[in-house]
Formats: C-alpha cells, sequence, structure tokens
C-alpha cells in the first residue's frame, strides 16, 4: 500500500546502476561527522591525544579485519574482499597517521580536531581534480577517516549487514565497505545524497546488480524510515510515498524491464554484427578489476580501455613494475582469449601525484598531463612499458597513449617502448615482439592530422569525453556551460568522420571509448561513420548489440549522410530520435 497520509516526493539524482525496484525505506545515519575542537597546552595531553588516536585506527583496522574474515566465511566474491584490503592500505598510510599526529602535537588540538583538519587538506586536493573517477577516490579516504573518528568519539557503527527485512537503504554517503556487505534479496536496492557514476559505491552496485541513485542531495531530509519508496536506476528517478496508482504503473515498467533485460541476454553470444555483415567490436571501459566479471557476463569481446591511474592512488611510492605486471596479468587472464588495450598514465597537471611536487597550473586541463607528464617523467615511464611488455607474455594486450596532439609525441613514446624492449631482450625476459600500439584521438590536432597519425600506429582510440571539451571550449564540469556539452554537435560528427575516414583508408582500426559509444542513439551515428570497434560499460554492451544487428551498416551510413546537412545538435537529435523508435522498439516504452 502507498503512503496515503505523506505527501508524494518526486526526486531526479544520477542513476548509477539499472532497475526499477519498490519497497520500504531503512535510513542509515551517514552524515558529516563534525567533532569539537579542543586546545591544551601540557605536552603529556599530546601524548594522550597521540596514544588515542593510534589506538582508534587499530580499532578500526580490527573492525576491518572483522569484516574481511566474515566475508570470506560467507563466501563473498573475491572483488568484494579487494575493497577492504584497499581500505586496509589506507588505514597503513603513515603520511594520514603522521601528519595528524603532527597536527595534534604542533597546534595542541584534540585527535577527532587533527584528523578532520589533515582530512579537509586531503579534499582541498582532491577538489582541484578534473576527473571524475580520482576525485571519487578521494570519498575512500574520507569513508575511512570516518570510521576512525567514530572511534575517537565512541560511537556505534551502524552495519548494513543489520537489516532484517528487504529494504531500500537511504544514507548520506556509503562507505564501499557498506556496499561490500550487501545481499541481493536483502538490500532491494539504495539512495545517497552524494556520489558519482565511478564511485566505488556505485561499481558494487552495478557488480550486484542492485537498483541504485546517487546524488540526490536531500533524499536523507525527504524520507523516513518506513516510507513506500521507488527506485528507477535506469533514469535517476525516485519517488517517495508514491500513490496506488503511481507504484501500478511502476510494477508495469519493471515488469518490462526484467523481461526486456533477459531478452538482451540472447544478444550475449551472438556476432556483433550488422544485417549486411559489418562486424563491429564491442568491448568494455574498466578502472578496477571489480568490474571484470561484468563485462565477461555481458559478452565483451576484450577490454577497450584499462585505466591504470588506480595503481598511482592512496598511496606515498610509486608502483614497482611488479606490481604492475601483477595488475595487468590478472586482468589478462580474466579477459582471455580476447585483447585487454591498457592506457598508458593519464595524470598530471590537476592531477599531479599526492607524493610528487608538480608545478601550479593556471589551466591544468592544457597543461603538463597524460603524455606530456610521461614524455617528461621518462623513469616513471618506462618502468610501465616494461611492466606493459612483460604482461603481452600472459595474453594479448595492445598500448594505448593518451592526449596525443602530434606526430612527435608518438615517436617519443615508441621511441622509450623500443628502449624498453631492448632491455627486456637484454635480460632474457619475454614478451610480444608485435604488440599493437594505438594513440587517443581527443585533441583537435591530433584529428586534424589524423591522416599521418595513422601511418604511425596500429589502431586509433577517439576519445569523444575530452574531445567534446577540447572542441567546444566547455569546461564539463562547469554547470554554467554544461549544456554547451553536446555530443550531436555538427562539428563534434563532422571530426568523427573525419578521424574515421583515415582510419579506414589506412586500414587501421578505429574505436570509440567515450561515453558515446554506450548509448544507443549515439552508436548508431558512430556505426555509420566507420567506427569498428566501441568500448563502454557493461550495461551497454547488449543495448548496443542489439541495436547493431537490427541495422545495415548501408542504412546506418545513409542515416550519417542525411545529418551531414543539419546545422544544430537540436536538429540531428530529432532526426536520429525519428529512426531510432523503428529499429529498437524495446528501448522506447514509457
Amino acid at each position: 500500500m502507498s503512503d496515503s497520509r505523506k505527501q508524494v516526493v518526486l526526486m531526479k539524482g544520477i542513476g548509477v546502476s539499472s532497475g526499477i525496484v519498490i519497497g520500504k525505506a531503512y535510513l542509515m545515519e551517514r552524515g558529516a561527522i563534525e567533532p569539537a575542537q579542543f586546545c591544551y597546552m601540557d605536552s603529556s595531553e599530546a601524548e594522550r591525544e597521540t596514544e588515542r588516536f593510534t589506538n582508534a585506527v587499530k580499532e578500526s583496522r580490527d573492525q576491518l579485519l572483522r569484516i574481511k574474515r566474515k566475508m570470506e566465511h560467507d563466501g563473498k566474491g573475491k572483488e568484494h574482499i579487494r575493497i577492504i584490503e584497499a581500505h586496509l592500505l589506507i588505514l597503513k598510510d603513515n603520511m594520514l597517521i603522521n601528519d595528524t599526529i603532527k597536527v595534534i602535537k604542533d597546534e595542541r588540538v584534540n585527535a577527532e580536531w587533527a584528523l578532520k583538519s589533515v582530512l579537509k587538506g586531503v579534499k582541498v586536493y582532491f577538489d582541484k581534480i578534473d576527473d571524475e573517477y580520482l576525485k571519487e577516490r578521494s570519498m575512500d579516504i574520507e569513508h575511512i577517516v570516518n570510521r576512525v573518528l567514530l572511534n575517537l568519539m565512541g560511537r556505534k557503527h551502524e552495519s548494513i549487514s543489520e537489516i532484517k527485512s528487504p529494504s531500500i537503504v537511504i544514507a548520506h554517503d556509503l562507505a564501499p565497505t557498506d556496499t561490500a556487505q550487501m545481499t541481493k534479496g536483502m538490500v532491494l536496492g539504495f539512495l545517497t545524497d552524494v556520489g558519482g557514476r565511478t564511485s566505488h559505491t556505485a561499481i558494487m552496485a552495478r557488480s550486484l546488480e542492485i537498483p541504485a541513485v546517487v546524488g540526490l542531495e536531500t533524499v536523507t531530509r525527504k524520507a523516513e524510515a518506513g516510507d513506500t519508496v521507488i527506485v528507477d536506476g535506469t533514469t535517476g528517478t525516485v519517488i517517495i510515498s508514491p500513490s496506488d496508482s503511481v507504484i501500478d504503473v511502476y510494477r508495469k515498467r519493471r515488469e518490462r524491464y526484467e523481461s526486456y533485460g533477459r531478452a538482451l541476454f540472447h544478444y550475449k553470444d551472438l556476432p556483433s554484427e550488422t544485417t549486411d555483415g559489418r562486424r563491429v567490436r564491442l568491448m568494455g571501459n574498466m578502472e578496477i578489476v571489480e568490474e571484470i566479471d561484468s563485462l565477461v557476463e555481458h559478452g565483451a569481446d576484450g577490454i577497450g580501455l584499462y585505466r591504470t591511474e588506480f595503481l598511482y592512488l592512496n598511496r606515498k611510492d610509486l608502483p614497482t613494475e611488479e606490481e604492475h605486471i601483477k595488475a595487468y596479468k590478472k586482468v589478462i587472464k580474466k579477459m582471455a582469449p580476447h585483447p585487454v588495450t591498457i592506457r598508458t598514465l593519464d595524470i598530471g597537471g590537476d592531477k599531479v601525484l599526492s607524493h610528487m611536487d608538480g608545478p601550479k597550473e593556471t589551466n591544468p586541463a592544457m597543461g603538463l598531463r597524460a603524455i606530456r607528464f610521461c614524455l617528461k617523467n621518462t623513469g616513471i615511464f618506462k618502468v610501465q612499458l616494461r611492466a606493459m611488455l612483460a604482461a603481452s607474455a600472459y595474453g594479448k594486450i595492445r598500448i594505448l597513449f593518451p592526449m596525443i596532439s602530434g606526430i612527435e609525441e608518438i615517436r617519443q613514446a615508441k621511441g622509450l617502448l623500443e628502449e624498453a624492449k631492448a632491455e627486456l631482450k637484454a635480460e632474457g625476459r619475454h614478451f610480444d615482439e608485435a604488440v599493437e600500439i594505438g594513440v587517443m584521438i581527443e585533441i583537435p590536432s591530433a584529428a586534424i592530422i589524423a591522416d599521418l597519425i595513422v601511418k604511425e600506429v596500429n589502431f586509433i582510440s577517439i576519445g569523444t569525453n575530452d574531445l567534446l571539451q577540447y572542441s567546444l571550449a566547455i569546461d564539463r564540469v562547469n554547470e554554467h556551460v554544461a549544456y554547451l556539452y553536446e555530443p550531436f554537435h555538427p562539428a563534434v560528427l563532422r571530426i568523427i568522420k573525419m578521424v574515421s575516414e583515415a582510419a579506414n583508408k589506412a586500414g587501421v582500426s578505429v574505436g570509440v571509448c567515450g561515453e558515446m559509444a554506450g548509448e544507443p542513439e549515439y552508436a548508431l551515428i558512430l556505426l555509420g561513420l566507420g567506427v569498428d570497434n566501441l568500448s563502454m560499460n557493461a550495461f551497454s554492451i547488449l543495448k548496443v548489440k542489439r541495436l547493431i544487428r537490427s541495422i545495415s551498416y548501408a542504412e546506418a551510413k545513409k542515416i550519417c549522410k542525411a545529418i551531414t546537412g543539419l546545422a544544430t545538435a537540436k536538429e540531428v537529435e530529432g532526426y536520429i530520435n525519428q529512426k531510432l523508435p523503428g529499429l529498437y522498439k524495446e528501448e522506447f516504452w514509457s
């Protein structure tokens, strides 16, 4: 029954895990912890505060170890346990611990205030980062700090494992340790005030296939324990205290959605091929190992973009060659016999490594980052290149250089790769001598000389997220100009067409690994423009495969020819929206 005496509340957030669920709200206390500040003069008190802090860190570590042991006993998957292990590593971070102790002693304040001050500094650093995935990693540190703070303050940890009946969990935020303890039957879905698409919480929700909406801002203030709640993780819609008629509408939508989802799995083992025989490889984007199982389950033809930045985060030193090899080997073996495309370190500018001093830049998005950073820091770059080559002995990998602006950068990177090959040969180590090399086309200058670039590489990958940003001169995280972020913009489509034609003419594979690849309306255009591989999140693969198998390459090219004369993004979108329903009816139920 609906909550007929309560006012209906409709909210929109970020849908991070698809599906529709209807259930009762379970509110968790996950708000910001604001400790009081206490000052003292006696040095002996500093010692007591330091001891309180180190004890709280130890208690937090013991709690996580107990959670890990219970999860191992309950047979939880390795991806869940790895999240706990990552948090245990943060608790061993000497910088976090030593900086807090230093604040306690230097500023003569209580441990809670000192730890919160250190966290504030970490957040200031991460808030400057333009990359959503890297920015979300600061949340992991905040979750750990909050656990230590609760222990310092003697407050109880509310655990998701304590939920006794199937519920929709509502919280200001959820730690990865919370989502790692979720069971699909007991947690129907979850909603949070904060969060983004690339948080560990969102990734775990997708791996468990639990509908989830984040970034709702005020859901913890709008909902009460026991309220009936509808969660639509596909559209990001949340309805609190819905009427019976609305519940009935969403029940029917859920039945259609689940039926459609089951039907899509019919396509899992079928070739991704147009009706007239053009093959399009559908691959997966990934940041962390937890995502691989879902990619395999949805029939990914390999990894089109393996972001390696996570290897460098939440640590005070650089990853060793052995650490790189271990991480790559794990992914290669899981995806065998399909190829794994590993992108070299895409960091720098506003994403300077925490243990390195970087230059202050007024425009970091166009500064010392990605391949520019690597060519300036060749020692860091060579370690990764050697590891990639060594990992190629275990299966097929492809090496991808990001943010290329011209030929000279490609040649310098290839030169360093040749040096790495010579070193491994001299050491008698095995690797794939013919490992494929590719570049990301994200900068207009690279797109304009694509006909020259294809002579230097084995494949190219168009990074549409940054390509739109640089081509349209917009900051995609600036809400004042976000409306200008238009994938259907005729200029963007012409750039993709120019790059695809250059690759097709040279017989070089051309792919897209940005958000455009995973949406049917964009995938239709990319197909018609000559793109031959698309890389996306796991849950987009079967939708896009269904579309590709529903149309001929000739028809897709005809559609693209028709839109070349259209002047605005809205005109292009309108034309595509007229064409899609006839090809792909299941996507347009209401």
